[in-house]
């Protein structure tokens, strides 16, 4: 089979570009795709899981452990020809800047994956390679086996750069794709989701495939990326013998779409059985739930439609009264405050358990890893128990409680966040279940517990 890490010299230089491209290519050589992230990000695997349609993987080895990397990878590459893994930022960059740990070197290495390196080599020829040659020598257990070059501005400069890298390198340049060769890539956030669930990025896929076969040699391509199959025997996504049924309703639609595809697995391997509702199509939470789960997104793009959908709000209210174990991250979290505040000043009432508003801001209020504790009382952490996350988002929390859900650690700042009840769970910080899975066997422990004290079993005996 194929796999192999598609990464850059740093953000900005194409990575998305060149990975959806190359899938849609490779797609249409009859071969079956199979697209990773390294990283927490959930933009990018939205683009994957639309051009190849199955769903894109996080990989990251900050948030979980070096086996559970290759399991995912294996997992979800067994009946496939090709798995691309688009990396994170520049190759080497990750949680720390003096490891390699979280980058996309690490998860290369992790993996066993080869590397092809791009490069944007506007305005270079030399130069070029030795930017290539410094990728190189950082680490010598990289295994950077080709190069693609970005925004060139001929054939005739692809052809310096091609022959400075690979005098200089020792390895090929495989193509390249010249400046305006493909439009500009549509939005990465606002209004995603439904442009992908209606098509009308199918076409912009098509032209990134169409550049990408004119000036990328995908034969060589497949010729360097041939990579043994990771043996896994057995994993934390293995079902559980101990697993028993628990309903749990998962808010999904263009609103709340940030969900980790493993969190889900992990759930499932536990006994969970999902039910998907729509807070933005008005549905209700489903009657069989004993657990509920609203994740990040972009509520703020909707709230005017969600502040209007009453039964929704009335249903997740009542099934919060009625005791339901919830977890509410990011996007979760903005639409159970009292409304959120748009960037023109504009108020949307939410469903208001959680005191406060959030407003929305132009500038970034928090991105980066988070190493979470848990505090007395949380049904999803016991006091001390620990998980790791993410965090990113626009919006900041304007109001006070004293019932933080957790104690957030992150590379700048430690603090208690979130908002707690007996059966509340939430904040910003998306959490990762493959970092501790035992946070889904108490989630559906507590979910258990919750129906039996709704619902004794009276002994007649």
């Amino acid at each position: 089979m194929n796999r192999f890490v598609l990464a850059g010299t740093g953000s900005g230089v194409g990575k998305t570009t060149f990975t959806i491209g190359i899938m849609r290519a490779l797609m249409k050589r009859g071969l079956t795709v199979q697209g990773f992230k390294c990283g927490p990000d959930y933009i990018d695997p939205a683009y994957h899981t639309a051009v190849t349609t199955r769903a894109s993987r996080n990989i990251d080895s900050f948030m979980m452990s070096h086996e559970t990397v290759k399991a995912i990878v294996a997992r979800a590459s067994r009946d496939t020809d090709v798995s691309v893994i688009e990396g994170v930022m520049g190759f080497y960059d990750g949680k720390s800047p003096l490891s390699n740990e979280g980058s996309a070197a690490h998860i290369s290495g992790i993996t066993k994956s080869p590397v092809i390196l791009i490069v944007n080599a506007a305005s270079m020829a030399r130069s070029a390679a030795a930017i290539v040659k410094g990728f190189q020598m950082l680490d010598d257990s990289s295994h950077i086996v080709g190069v693609l070059a970005n925004q060139l501005g001929s054939k005739s400069h692809f052809d310096i750069v091609k022959s400075a890298i690979e005098q200089e390198c020792g390895i090929p340049v495989i193509g390249y794709l010249p400046k305006g060769a493909v439009a500009s890539m549509p939005s990465r956030h606002l209004g995603l989701v439904p442009a992908i669930e209606r098509g009308d990025l199918d076409s912009y896929f098509e032209s990134l495939a169409e550049a990408i076969e004119k000036t990328v040699d995908i034969d060589q391509l497949l010729e360097l990326t041939k990579a043994q199959v990771l043996e896994v025997t057995s994993s934390i996504f293995d079902e559980q013998p101990e697993r028993q049924e628990v309903h749990i309703a998962v808010a999904r639609d263009a609103a709340f779409n940030f969900y980790y595809e493993e969190n889900l697995e992990l759930l499932r391997a536990h006994g969970a059985i999902l039910h998907f509702f729509s807070p933005l199509q008005n549905e209700e939470v489903p009657e069989k739930a004993q657990g509920l789960y609203i994740g990040g997104g972009f509520p703020e793009e909707f709230a005017e439609a969600l502040a209007k959908n009453e039964a929704a709000k009335l249903s997740i209210t009542a099934a919060l009264e009625r005791g339901l174990p919830t977890l509410a991250e990011c996007g979760g979290f903005m639409y159970l405050t009292e409304e959120i505040v748009d960037r023109k000043g504009q108020a949307f009432p939410m469903i208001g358990v959680i005191p406060g508003r959030v407003r929305m801001q132009d500038k970034l209020a928090a991105l980066g890893y988070r190493e979470i504790t848990g505090v007395p009382g949380n049904f999803l952490m016991n006091e001390g128990e620990l998980a790791k996350g993410h965090e990113f988002h626009y919006s900041a929390y304007e109001g006070g409680h004293p019932s933080p859900a957790y104690f957030s650690k992150g590379r700048f700042r430690s603090q208690k966040e979130g908002y707690l009840t007996d059966n509340l769970v939430a904040g910003y910080t998306h959490f990762h279940f493959a970092s501790n899975p035992q946070l889904v066997k108490n989630w559906l422990a507590a979910c258990l517990e919750a129906e039996h004290e709704l619902f004794p079993v009276i002994n007649e005996s």
